[in-house]
């Protein structure tokens, strides 16, 4: 009995310490989401910068779950200029995200709950280190009880639809609704005033060139030129690249000083091989469209004859040239039927 002061007191002391602990980590989780509303708001895009020091204050202390949740977008300035990289691009809709869920979260709790961060590589070469990060893009969710290492990635298969995957992503992760997004308009009000002023004061003008027919549009060769171009448009598969956002060459994995111009394998098309096909077919075009316009106008026989052989014979190199690249890309041959007499 004499030793039951001595476990009561032990058992206030541990409770005592248990509180102070909680009340302190309290204290300092609210400190945090003062310092990063604040850092948040100072921010044009709601994005905040971070690096190793301060990253490792919003992380650290997971004993205890903390209110909110860090989204990061691991960035790297260095790296901007590589295309098929889309940093710039990706970091952009990382901005639209963010702000599109403070304007959506104004003056709810929820926006204490979620801070979007960013962090750049030759400020933050340790926290890449800690959070495993070899390749871009890359972008983790920290959530009140992550460390550096049980972190979750964004699958990187996800980034393809921008800021609608990454909303997707946080909602999954956090149970937090972004809302929609909000994209910037292409055109502001001050900008779509300019130009109704330009327009009214250009209108008078054009109506008078129209009407004395000195436009471009009465120029023969603008309609022949505008014709050539959506022919090798068409040809060259350039909507093809424009809309997969395919590059015009790879860097050869094997050695690296060499570039690659022609992919071989029919589930990807260069930018390169589009064009170069497209100047064939665009060449086999005009001297077709030649030969049918311009050689009737040639009042030599032996000439016409001449030319019609050499364009013949041009095109016919181009077009065997194009089913020489399609049977190498695709590994299907392409050949004539002759009559079996022939063979």
């Amino acid at each position: 009995m004499a030793s039951s002061p001595k476990l009561v007191l032990q058992i206030l002391i541990t409770i005592i310490v248990a509180v102070a602990t909680v009340s302190s980590d309290s204290t300092d989780n609210d400190e945090r989401v003062s310092e990063l509303l604040s850092q948040q708001s100072r921010s044009k895009s709601g994005v905040i910068r971070l690096n190793d020091q301060t990253l490792s204050r919003y992380i650290s202390s997971v004993e205890t779950p903390r209110p909110y949740s860090l989204l990061i977008f691991f960035d790297a300035t260095q790296l901007h200029d590589k295309s098929e990289l889309r940093l710039t691009e990706l970091r952009n809709e990382f901005a639209i995200v963010a702000s599109s869920f403070i304007t959506n979260n104004a003056n709810t709790s929820a926006l204490a709950n979620l801070f979007f961060c960013d962090i750049e590589f030759k400020e933050s070469q340790l926290s890449f280190s800690q959070f495993g990060v070899n390749a871009l893009p890359h972008i983790r969710i920290v959530g009140p009880n992550h460390g550096f290492q049980d972190s979750e990635p964004m699958d990187q298969g996800d980034f393809s639809r921008l800021a609608e995957s990454m909303a997707e992503f946080v909602e999954a992760k956090t149970r937090l609704s972004v809302g929609p997004i909000h994209r910037p308009p292409f055109l502001t009000t001050s900008k779509l005033i300019v130009i109704a002023l330009i327009f009214c004061i250009w209108v008078p003008f054009f109506v008078k060139k129209v009407l004395s027919g000195q436009t471009i549009f009465h120029e023969p060769k603008v309609w022949l030129a505008g014709s050539v171009f959506v022919y090798f448009f068409s040809v060259s598969g350039a909507m093809h690249n424009i809309i997969r956002k395919m590059p015009m060459f790879l860097v050869d994995r094997n050695d690296p000083s060499k570039l690659v111009f022609f992919y071989q394998g029919s589930g990807m098309q260069l930018g390169a091989e589009g064009f170069t096909v497209g100047f064939l077919y665009t060449v086999v075009g005009l001297l077709l469209a030649f030969m049918t316009h311009g050689l009737v106008l040639i009042k030599s026989v032996t000439l016409q004859r001449v030319i019609m052989m050499f364009a013949l014979l041009v095109s016919f190199l181009a077009v065997k040239q194009v089913v020489s690249l399609d049977n190498w890309k695709t590994g299907y041959g392409i050949h004539g039927f002759w009559p079996s007499s022939w063979n």
